[in-house]
Formats: structure tokens, sequence, C-alpha cells
């Protein structure tokens, strides 16, 4: 019986990503936060872990496609495509506007990259245990 990382990790490979794809946009945030008319984003990580495992769940199709051409899309862009960009969303902002349009508190949003990275950290942790608990197991160690 083959062994694969969905079987293995579950979800944490998913949340991984997510969480980098959401530091990704908090820090863009925070680069924009004097930046006059920038709207805060983020990502709705619930909603992203819901899509990964729904996407996790569904069985493959394992479509073949043909290209004829170097600039056509392969399966692999295709995918690309399904990543939880379409999850983001704007952030309403806790306090009136400042005059300039912008939507971004710093210190709301180095609060949420920092409680993003503890839980990034988190999730590394749990996979590295996996990785050991696997190791020993190919070992024969308990």
């Amino acid at each position: 019986m083959a062994v694969t990382f969905d079987k293995v990790f579950g979800v944490h490979q998913h949340t991984m990503r997510i969480r980098n794809q959401r530091a990704e946009v908090i820090a863009g945030n925070l680069a924009n936060a004097d930046t006059p008319g920038f709207k805060a984003r983020d990502l709705d990580f619930n909603e992203a872990l819901v899509q990964a495992a729904h996407l996790q769940t569904q069985p493959s199709t394992e479509l073949q496609m043909q290209t004829t051409a170097q600039g056509h899309m392969t399966m692999a862009d295709l995918e690309a495509m399904q990543e939880p960009e379409l999850l983001l969303k704007y952030r309403n902002p806790f306090q009136p506007d400042t005059g300039n349009g912008n939507t971004v508190d710093a210190s709301s949003e180095r609060m949420r990259y920092m409680s993003n990275n503890i839980e990034y950290q988190a999730t590394v942790q749990f996979l590295n245990g996996k990785i050991s608990s696997l190791r020993s197991a190919l070992r024969g160690q308990q």
C-alpha cells in the first residue's frame, strides 16, 4: 500500500501554504500602510482551508491535455489558478478614514502577522513530529 502526503500529513500541508500566503498579504498591507487609497486585505484562512480540504477529498480525474504551442496552458497552470487568491477580502477598518483613503492599521496588521507566524510555526513543529515518527517507523524503532 502506497503512503501519500495526503494520508500522512492530512490538511496540514495545505495549512502551511495558506499561512504562507496570508503572511504575504499581511506583509503587503504593512508595506502599503502610508500609500494613499490602499485598502487592507486579508486571506480568509478558514474558507481557504475548507476549500483545500474539499479539493483534497475530490477524486482526481486525471485529465490529459495536449499542448501544440509553447504558450498553451498545462494542467499545472489550471491548478495554480485555483489558489486561494479568490479568497482575499478587503478588511473593514476599526477607525474612521484618515483622510487619504488608506484602511491599513499598522498595529493591528503587526498583531495579525505575528499571530499568523506563531500558527505557521506550530504547523511546522507538528509536521516535523510526523516526519520524525515516519523516520522512526522506517528504521524499526519505537
